[in-house]
């Protein structure tokens, strides 16, 4: 487990549009080629909403969850799961105090605001439930008391592919708490003979700069809310929806939980285009990260459900 907290930043939330390209920007000398990527990890967090990151090892995955913390001026912990993590190894751990004759709770590293969960389907489904309160609540309960998480609160996980030697596939109910889904991919050419030129990730992580206060970020999530939706747009969402309940190919259909995590995500994504309108684009666009995991596996992609979908 590690941590770090940062300086002070050196922007505000004044002009969000500016401060959000700004991170992209950032975030881009770190992590070459994968713009949309990072917009898509950002979009997730400015909508309140915890992010699961899924490809094979070494693509930068867990590089992306630290240049995210550094660059939004959050408190960090990491998380590596294992197959012998317990619970409590997350959540904290009451220990006697023999001279004041009680009990104190240690916290775990699951008390900051971003926390990254690496490789979180090498844990068994014991130790992977133990986030499920703390990432649909936002609080711990433990020893009979309930004990809030700060705000923000973010989960960042990082998966393996479910064909990987040593993995238990995360539950769906498990899978429902992450409000995106995206992967990262090779990198183009051009990119791989950048990183390959360049100077160590981890040096140029170090080096990055947090261009947010932590009050700024909350004043943008609120921003977010606010994103107007008209409601020819939220026929079109439920139509989208509709679709998957109605339809065998899609599996069981998309809950309701997932319909307001694609509306949120819909508004983020309005908001990182400097906008204050959601569009028809802005939904078609997270659709894929929001949808996917939340779809029977083997399923019919997200792609043919918008073709299956007029636009209004």
């Amino acid at each position: 487990m590690s941590a770090f907290r940062l300086p002070t930043p050196r922007r505000a939330a004044s002009q969000p549009g500016a401060t959000l390209n700004g991170i992209v920007a950032q975030a881009g000398e770190v992590i070459l080629g994968k713009e949309q990527e990072i917009r898509l990890a950002l979009t997730c967090l400015i909508a309140r909403g915890h992010l699961l990151i899924e490809d094979i090892p070494g693509v930068g995955k867990t590089t992306l969850a630290h240049v995210l913390a550094r660059v939004l001026g959050l408190s960090f912990q990491r998380v590596q799961f294992t197959s012998d993590l317990l619970p409590a190894d997350i959540l904290g751990i009451s220990v006697y105090d023999r001279h004041a004759g009680s009990f104190d709770f240690h916290p775990g590293p699951i008390f900051t605001q971003l926390v990254l969960a690496d490789e979180v389907n090498r844990a068994t489904p014991k130790t992977q439930s133990a986030l499920l309160e703390a990432m649909e609540e936002r609080q711990v309960s433990q020893d009979r008391v309930t004990r809030k998480l700060p705000d923000p609160f973010f989960v960042v996980a990082t998966q393996n592919p479910s064909h990987s030697v040593g993995t238990f596939p995360l539950p769906e109910s498990q899978l429902d708490r992450f409000l995106m889904r995206i992967k990262l991919g090779y990198p183009d050419p051009k990119s791989e003979r950048a990183l390959l030129r360049g100077r160590d990730r981890r040096e140029l992580v170090d080096a990055l700069e947090p261009q947010l206060a932590v009050s700024g970020l909350l004043e943008i999530q609120q921003q977010v809310e606010a994103v107007h939706m008209s409601d020819a747009l939220l026929d079109y969402l439920q139509d989208v929806i509709a679709v998957t309940r109605n339809t065998s190919e899609f599996g069981p259909g998309l809950s309701p939980r997932a319909g307001l995590a694609l509306l949120r995500c819909s508004q983020a994504w309005a908001f990182m285009e400097d906008r204050r309108h959601v569009l028809p684009e802005d939904v078609q666009t997270v659709l894929p990260s929001v949808v996917n995991h939340r779809l029977r596996q083997g399923a019919t992609s997200a792609e043919e459900l918008l073709r299956q979908v007029p636009i209004p």
